[in-house]
């Protein structure tokens, strides 16, 4: 499988950014993967777009699988940066959900639309392969 078709495939990332005092923070989010850069929804209260503020290196890893010959995995470091333009950070947040929701009329897809006040956008700047 390529890797741009796996990303697009899968829907969980474990997102790591580095908070004030240099510790990394990690947690899964949902994404959206087009044109070579990754999109996240949140709000600007998180701990990840409030380490992202302050320091825009991160690192991602998408992986699946959890015996041979099924393991696959891409792993990137790269700069993020936070999207607050309202219009534009509803457009993307929607194409995120609708990845994950079959309608945005759902109340909990309401629900995470009203709450996403800003896009993480990911560049990576060096991505690693892996197949076991």
């Amino acid at each position: 499988m390529k890797s741009k078709d796996f990303l697009k495939s899968q829907k969980i990332m474990r997102l790591a950014t580095i908070d004030p005092k240099g510790s990394p923070h990690i947690v899964p989010v949902w994404y959206d993967y087009s044109r070579g850069k990754f999109y996240v929804g949140t709000n600007t209260s998180t701990k990840k777009a409030k380490n992202i503020k302050q320091n825009s290196k991160i690192s991602f890893c998408v992986d699946v699988g959890v015996s041979s010959p099924d393991i696959f995995g891409i792993m990137a470091v790269g700069k993020a940066r936070l999207i607050l333009e309202k219009k534009h950070v509803q457009l993307i947040a929607k194409r995120i959900l609708l990845r994950y929701f079959k309608s945005l009329r759902n109340k909990s897809a309401q629900q995470l639309l009203n709450d996403t006040d800003c896009i993480i956008e990911i560049t990576p700047k060096r991505i690693k392969t892996w197949k076991f």
